[in-house]
């Protein structure tokens, strides 16, 4: 079985578990007879922006680099399109939640940070400090994620979806008069970061993708596995909620006041007793908790992607593999050493570029080598960059740090 499709069946039946346990083991909140008589849970409302970006803040309070967060209008859909961001029935604009924190050089070049399936931009708290350091860095809320708009999602093609998220992209990128700088995309927001790189070469300076999504189709010789797989009661269960549009997020709103416990058990689990890496401190979980459950339960919007950028098994419907020839940016490429994706589909793809290609994996570190490995995660991207922070010395000649390997 691929390392990706396991990665992901194993953190869905963890959830599966937890949250056959919150039904079990916990009481619903007492009901006001003022209310109507639905159930508690399903009159649950748990979260919203307003809620999402106070999480932000107790997050990033955590962070000592002074830093502003603003909502980034990007108007009501892409120009010339007749109908608003795919179909939606407002006309009214859209915001991309955006924070920027202050460099210490005011020629510092500018990074910015685009977040993976089901996270948003405070994933990378842990390393805001140290890249401030040396980039003006910009984190973004991709669009119907975190506390970004959170339009219905209507798209009915991989096309019209990869466009919500490039278009909208690009328009934020004009909002805030943005060119030549860094992009750097995690898990599916690197899939993100490769697409646009592609259609808009000309802003990116180098592109860092972090342990990125869709660079295998189910041509790739591990789709055996996922065809054997969905051949089982369990593999044809998953393959129908794929289908169907289900995500993980659906759980954690279903669950209504037991969400929270939910996500606070997966976070300990992930980031805690099984981390790979450094461990969350008491009050990073707490802070850290809090933020993902609210970016989780609130509106469902961009997660709905899943089904029309990946078939069953996460193997892209468009792989990225198939444009690496087209690829016009110098890229790095970054993983954990224990990361799910794998690392041998930016070595295919290395194989057809015409332009520099670095592969750099992390010790301890998985998926969110971010988290679990910070001081190696940030040695990474000052490598990427070498070129670019020290363009009068001969950055060509610098050793990868020995912290690192080179794949």
């Amino acid at each position: 079985m691929s390392r990706a499709l396991a990665g992901k069946i194993r953190m869905a039946e963890e959830i599966g578990r937890v949250a056959a346990a919150e039904t079990t083991s916990s009481s619903a909140p007492s009901i006001s007879p003022s209310r109507w008589a639905w159930p508690s849970v399903l009159r649950w409302i748990p979260t919203s922006t307003e809620r999402i970006i106070a999480a932000e803040k107790r997050l990033l309070s955590l962070v000592k680099t002074r830093h502003v967060q603003e909502q980034v209008n990007i108007g009501s859909g892409p120009p010339g399109s007749k109908i608003p961001w795919f179909r939606s029935t407002s006309n009214e604009p859209r915001f991309i939640n955006t924070v920027e924190f202050d460099s210490k050089d005011s020629n510092s070049p500018t990074l910015v940070m685009v977040h993976g399936y089901g996270a948003s931009q405070g994933f990378f708290y842990r390393n805001f400090d140290a890249l401030a350091s040396r980039f003006r860095v910009v984190a973004i809320d991709q669009l119907g994620w975190g506390g970004s708009s959170r339009p219905d999602f209507t798209c009915k093609s991989t096309e019209e979806t990869e466009a919500w998220f490039i278009d909208s992209f690009e328009e934020w990128r004009k909002a805030k008069n943005l060119s030549n700088f860094v992009l750097l995309g995690h898990s599916f927001g690197g899939y993100v970061a490769a697409k646009y790189a592609l259609k808009h070469p000309e802003h990116i300076q180098h592109l860092i993708l972090v342990g990125p999504a869709g660079f295998t189709s189910e041509t790739d010789q591990s789709s055996e596995w996922v065809a054997k797989f969905r051949a089982t009661w369990k593999g044809m269960i998953f393959n129908h909620l794929w289908e169907s549009g289900f995500t993980p997020q659906k759980i954690v709103r279903g669950l209504g006041p037991w969400g929270p416990d939910l996500v606070r058990r997966y976070t300990s689990a992930r980031f805690g007793s099984h981390s790979t890496g450094d461990v969350l401190s008491e009050e990073e979980s707490a802070l850290f908790t809090d933020y993902i459950y609210h970016t989780l339960a609130a509106k469902g919007s961009g997660e709905q992607c899943l089904k029309y950028i990946f078939s069953f098994g996460a193997f892209a419907r468009k792989p990225l593999l198939q444009s690496a020839s087209h690829w016009k940016v110098p890229t790095t490429f970054i993983y954990g050493y224990h990361d799910w994706m794998n690392y041998q589909g930016a070595q295919q793809a290395r194989e057809e570029m015409k332009v520099p290609c670095d592969i750099i994996r992390v010790p301890q570190a998985g998926h969110f080598v971010f988290i679990d490995n910070t001081s190696g995660f940030h040695s990474a991207v000052f490598y990427a960059c070498r070129r670019i922070l020290s363009p009068d010395n001969n950055s060509e000649d610098l050793p990868l740090p020995q912290s690192l390997v080179s794949a």
